[in-house]
């Protein structure tokens, strides 16, 4: 490879750039909200619900993980369930692998955070609706 086929330092720079604007857009009133609401499972005894879809689907494992061993928070990562989720693909549709999931973990008082990078997965949209409807609290984490 030349080095006009890739400029590397070009590339960090404005990873680097576009990685301090999206820090310093969060919003800690969106971050705060999330934290009472995992605050409120705790409490509750529930459990959360990570789910996600393409580059967003590892994203759900990472996050189970994490928070069940940091804060001793029971969590299922329906992107993990490899044999689940094709099953549900295969037997009705893949925007429904979520739901299907949901259908025999969720209850009422549950968390479930969905994470898509467009904000336009109509599996993770189908599912943050349908945990919605069925008493769970929901929290949608997006890019663009």
């Amino acid at each position: 490879m030349t080095e006009d086929a890739f400029d590397f330092s070009a590339f960090m720079d404005g990873y680097i750039e576009d990685l301090s604007r999206a820090l310093k857009a969060l919003s800690r009133e969106s971050v705060g909200q999330l934290y009472t609401e995992m605050l409120q499972v705790m409490d509750n005894g529930g459990k959360v619900h990570f789910i996600g879809n393409g580059g967003s689907a590892a994203t759900p494992s990472h996050s189970a993980g994490d928070w069940s061993k940091e804060l001793a928070l029971p969590t299922i990562a329906h992107t993990d369930n490899i044999a689940a989720l094709t099953a549900w693909a295969n037997d009705t549709s893949y925007a429904n692998v979520f739901v299907g999931q949901l259908q025999t973990w969720l209850r009422a008082g549950d968390l479930v955070v969905g994470y898509s990078g467009s904000g336009n997965s109509s599996n993770v949209l189908n599912g943050i609706t349908f945990a919605s409807e069925n008493g769970a609290r929901t929290v949608g984490i997006t890019g663009n």
